[in-house]
């Protein structure tokens, strides 16, 4: 979903190297993954099957498998380092298993899925519509997927400063609400609700700020970036044009969330795909239409 071309391994060994630290920095990560958990009301099936996707070091899959006993959840991460700390947490309880896998590809089987969420992960796909047609398939009839992502104004401060040094790419660019809502929609996803809203951290520092990204694993992993280490001197200027933001002593850095919403289609609901429109149907739902009309 990022509009910058990423390094797919640089994005899994940075979270690799970040597991360690992940939880002391991921404050931003945490409040929104609990304003995503209270839109689970709105499912409308009680869960067998739970897909915590990009699940870090899963504090929301240990409270999905708290709030559905009966469900097996599964946190799924690309960063073996990350699920090494689920499977390592004494809060961990049965049910709660871990997978290593590419969001693009999920080694989970067709119409296995009833709730697949996912905070703040999406924002890491290189192909957006391959991830949500993965989701489509492993998916149940009317099963609910919830997310999040990061919005084109997300870090549009630190953005901005180091566009006044050079013409490299150090923060990511994203698409807005709309064009995600698209891609669902194509995709073939029913009732889509797509809101945003903005959130702003300060810092004592710019620097601290630049720490807080590098903790969590979300530092620069742009294939155009700079191999190099960075200059002091271009640094320095980063910092110096930064300045404009400050309020009083404090630092902004702003955070454009996306929230999405939306079912997965009923039996033989048609979607787009370059060879045209497409419908799937369960076997089981075929017998029983055929025996129907037998009997009518």
């Amino acid at each position: 979903m990022s509009l910058t071309a990423l390094d797919k391994h640089a994005i899994r060994s940075s979270f690799d190297r970040a597991a360690s630290s992940y939880d002391e920095y991921a404050v931003l990560q945490r409040e929104v993954e609990s304003r995503l958990l209270e839109r689970l009301e709105f499912q409308r099936l009680e869960p067998s099957t739970i897909l915590d996707l990009g699940c870090g070091t899963g504090s929301a899959s240990r409270t999905l498998a708290e709030q559905f006993t009966q469900a097996e959840v599964i946190a799924l991460d690309w960063a073996p380092a990350m699920l090494a700390k689920v499977g390592a947490s004494p809060n961990t309880r049965r049910g709660l298993s871990t997978l290593c896998a590419d969001m693009h590809l999920l080694p989970l089987a067709a119409r296995s899925t009833d709730l697949i969420f996912s905070n703040l992960a999406l924002q890491w796909s290189y192909d957006l519509a391959a991830v949500f047609s993965e989701f489509r398939r492993i998916m149940n009839a009317d099963a609910m997927l919830v997310f999040t992502c990061f919005g084109p104004d997300t870090l549009h401060e630190l953005k901005q400063a180091w566009r006044a040094v050079d013409d490299l790419p150090h923060v990511n660019d994203y698409p807005d609400m709309h064009d995600i809502g698209d891609e669902l929609l194509a995709a073939g996803f029913r009732e889509p609700v797509m809101d945003t809203e903005r959130l702003t951290l300060e810092y004592p520092d710019v620097m601290s700020l630049m720490r807080e990204l590098k903790g969590i694993g979300a530092h620069n992993v742009a294939s155009e970036r700079s191999q190099g280490l960075t200059g002091k001197s271009r640094l320095t200027s980063m910092l110096q044009a930064y300045e404009p933001f400050r309020r009083g002593d404090r630092y902004p850095a702003s955070y454009e969330i996306i929230y999405g919403t939306a079912f997965a289609p009923r039996d033989g609901q048609p979607f787009k795909t370059a060879e045209g429109d497409v419908a799937t149907f369960s076997v089981d739902m075929l017998r029983s239409s055929s025996k129907d009309r037998k009997t009518s």
